[in-house]
């Protein structure tokens, strides 16, 4: 089972709709009761993210009939579990709006991730930005393609390799306990720069035009990386657990890093994994 083109076009543009009728009609208009939180208080939710997932899983069953559907708000809420990823034939999995307490709290750093996985493995990732009306996708063994809403299309490619000094990467410190947040910082200390913009779709839209060196999770939500490691592999990356293992969008347990090539990749994975781990 593989996706047509035509699938792949209505699902960009069912995302690019979805964004213009339940997105950005709010943005920077919400009531605070329109805010609500999740597993802790700077863990949001909007009614914007509520709708956007409502839009997009009524619109995959139209486009992809049949297909497991898997988002962000009815995991969240207990209406679909993550097992339900294991062993479908084909699900798609839905992050309504990455980035919410950037959009909450206006910020324009926020995009719509959508990723359909076969038989565990993902084959398409759609990195979606509601502000500029344009994304960066990738098919399984096609490249990574950044795309605007004019038609015009240009590869993208992962930032050439670098010493490890000369180095920017991207990490969220909050989900990291406090011993590791620590040494993590210490291990900034040694490269260009560390940040993180509260987005997993930006950042991974960052790696995959050269704009960053390096990426390292703290969680493994399948709506946050099943599609940005997809597409930064078919920008050139390399994508692994920071234990070595192959990513797969069904893990829910350790870190993934990304980095431009192996040897790049080896470079990191040492000190990373001391200071995750702390052994």
């Amino acid at each position: 089972m593989t996706l047509t083109t035509t699938q792949i076009e209505q699902l960009i543009s069912a995302t690019r709709q979805t964004a213009k009728t339940e997105i950005l009609p709010w943005y920077r208009r919400l009531d605070d009761s329109e805010i609500d939180t999740k597993a802790h208080a700077q863990d949001l939710v909007t009614k914007a993210d509520k709708a956007s997932e409502r839009a997009l899983t009524d619109l995959a069953a139209e486009i992809l009939p049949g297909a497991v559907v898997v988002g962000e708000e009815a995991v969240s809420d207990g209406s679909v579990s993550l097992d339900a990823l294991k062993g479908a034939e084909q699900a798609l999995i839905i992050d309504p709006i990455d980035g919410t307490w950037n959009y909450a709290n206006g910020l324009n750093t926020f995009g719509v991730i959508l990723a359909v996985v076969e038989n565990g493995e993902t084959v398409f990732g759609l990195l979606y930005d509601p502000m500029g009306d344009d994304w960066v996708m990738a098919e399984r063994g096609g490249g990574t393609v950044f795309a605007r809403a004019d038609g015009t299309q240009r590869a993208a490619k992962a930032r050439a390799p670098r010493q490890v000094n000369e180095m920017t990467g991207y990490w969220p410190p909050s989900l990291f306990n406090t011993e590791a947040r620590g040494r993590l910082y210490d291990f900034a200390k040694g490269i260009d720069r560390m940040g993180s913009l509260r987005c997993a779709c930006h950042e991974y839209r960052l790696f995959s035009q050269g704009g960053a060196d390096f990426l390292l999770t703290g969680n493994l939500n399948p709506w946050d990386h099943a599609a940005g490691a997809l597409i930064a592999r078919e920008a050139g990356g390399y994508v692994k657990m920071l234990d070595g293992e192959a990513y797969a969008p069904t893990l829910t347990e350790g870190s993934l890093l990304v980095a431009p090539d192996r040897d790049s990749w080896m470079a990191l994975a040492d000190p990373l994994r001391m200071a995750v781990f702390g052994d």
